[in-house]
């Protein structure tokens, strides 16, 4: 596993960040990068199951290991769900580990610093490079519009 790190500074508050991370309405719309129909089953909570899916029931099922809204999320991604069926202790056929996915927020000169640390297959690296940077725009456009 490699760990990766991408970082943007968004001209809003950390808990407004935060609500567009996690959104109902939004979610979907900044992780279009990743997969375009993505979506995500959880209530985000500490110790709480998360499955997130593209448009066919294919994904990843996970934990939410931490949540402290406006400065923290962790998410444990377990194993994987294809066509509608979880199997927590692969992904893509592979033993997925203890891959950590954590998102810190930070208020800094009036911005906020979102910061992604997380672990990743060295198969898929250049595609988190790719998609990454994406994701982080999208965020940064929908939490700055008014």
């Amino acid at each position: 596993m490699k760990k990766l790190e991408y970082s943007i500074a968004i001209n809003a508050s950390p808990e407004r960040v935060w609500e567009i991370i996690v959104g109902k309405d939004t979610y979907g719309q900044w992780t279009a990068p990743f997969s375009e129909d993505s979506s995500v089953e959880t209530d985000w909570k500490k110790g709480s199951k998360a499955l997130f899916l593209d448009g066919k029931g294919n994904g990843m099922v996970s934990e939410i290991v931490e949540s402290i809204p406006g400065k923290f999320l962790s998410i444990h991604h377990l194993g994987e769900v294809k066509d509608g069926v979880e199997d927590p202790t692969t992904y893509q056929g592979e033993q997925w580990g203890d891959a950590l996915e954590n998102y810190t927020l930070k208020e800094v000169d009036g911005k906020t610093l979102w910061l992604v640390n997380m672990d990743m297959n060295e198969e898929y690296v250049q595609y988190m490079d790719d998609a990454w940077p994406l994701a982080l725009a999208k965020v940064k456009e929908l939490a700055e519009k008014n």
